[in-house]
């Protein structure tokens, strides 16, 4: 384990991201699931938001965001390209800006991406942009994915030369994990570091994967691989159904400590790493033991707490 060399320890870190889109977009339900620990469904009720509700939130430690999920009314809209303009736009690093995939005003909707994409050009030009094309589970899949390739061109070109990711997303699905751990990914200055240490624990453990979630959300932070498979969405599948698991030992006033899953093809181990991060660990060795993957992750550990810490 002498291979995994830490760094030293960071002070915290805000990062400011901007949280927008039209009223009814989805853009709150999203957060409540990611960050509040609610279910899909208990999101159908949820009032829209007014103005500008800046939430403060705290990942791997050390890494501390400024969410501001900014009201989609077009009152609100109008203002935040006129009065509200220096204010909001100034110093973000992260813009994720919602679509309703199915919207009646789509050209508005483009016109206030593009009000939006203009203003960060004048006042935060090196701004990150994702663009998540919401409530796809609305649409038929053949149908979903043509209007997706053209609303992912759409807003790549408006945005120019500022680059874009674009994802499709639904909170019934893993695709929100998916959009959301790319999201957190970018957020992370570290994070190559923490991927080459992650990579050397694989070889350490004789690991097919190895994964790091951030343990609050369940987001996928980082991974490494020696066997490649076929299903490219299965970690944010994982992130969902062990965060629905997660919920579930909450209501029951116990604490998910430890997890481990076995079939005549694999192993899979998910422990915790550090005080924010949990690991999982992959096998189709058997003769690797649950003891052994254990004493691997309590070496780890000193190695992994000051690196995760020092992501400001």
């Amino acid at each position: 384990m002498d291979a995994l060399a830490g760094s030293a320890s960071g002070q915290t870190t805000k990062k400011k991201v901007l949280l927008m889109g039209r009223s009814g977009s989805g853009k709150t339900s999203m957060r409540s699931i990611i960050f509040a620990d609610h279910l899909a469904r208990d999101t159908r009720n949820m009032e829209a938001t007014f103005e500008v509700d800046p939430t403060d939130v705290h990942f791997m430690g050390n890494l501390s965001v400024l969410l501001w999920d900014c009201g989609g009314q077009e009152a609100f809209m109008e203002s935040y390209f006129t009065r509200q303009r220096d204010y909001l736009f100034r110093n973000v690093s992260v813009l994720i800006y919602v679509f309703d995939v199915e919207s009646k005003e789509y050209k508005k909707d483009l016109q206030y991406y593009r009000d939006s994409v203009e203003a960060l050009q004048e006042h935060s030009p090196e701004t990150k942009i994702f663009v998540l094309i919401h409530k796809m589970d609305l649409l038929p899949e053949d149908q979903g994915d043509k209007i997706f390739k053209k609303r992912e061109h759409e807003v790549t070109e408006i945005a120019l030369p500022m680059k874009v990711a674009c994802f499709k997303t639904s909170i019934w699905d893993e695709t929100l994990y998916k959009a959301w751990s790319q999201i957190v990914y970018a957020l992370i200055p570290n994070i190559l570091t923490l991927e080459n240490q992650l990579k050397k624990f694989c070889a350490v453990c004789e690991a097919d994967e190895v994964v790091l979630f951030e343990m609050s959300t369940f987001l996928v932070i980082s991974l490494a691989s020696s066997k490649k498979h076929k299903d490219v969405h299965r970690f944010e599948k994982i992130s969902n159904i062990v965060k629905q698991f997660k919920l579930s030992c909450n209501k029951m006033g116990t604490q998910l400590q430890n997890l481990q899953v076995r079939n005549s093809n694999f192993v899979a181990f998910i422990e915790s790493l550090t005080r924010n991060t949990a690991v999982m660990i992959i096998l189709s060795d058997p003769n690797i033991t649950a003891p052994a993957i254990r004493i691997n992750v309590a070496a780890a550990r000193k190695y992994f707490t000051p690196l995760i810490e020092a992501t400001s």
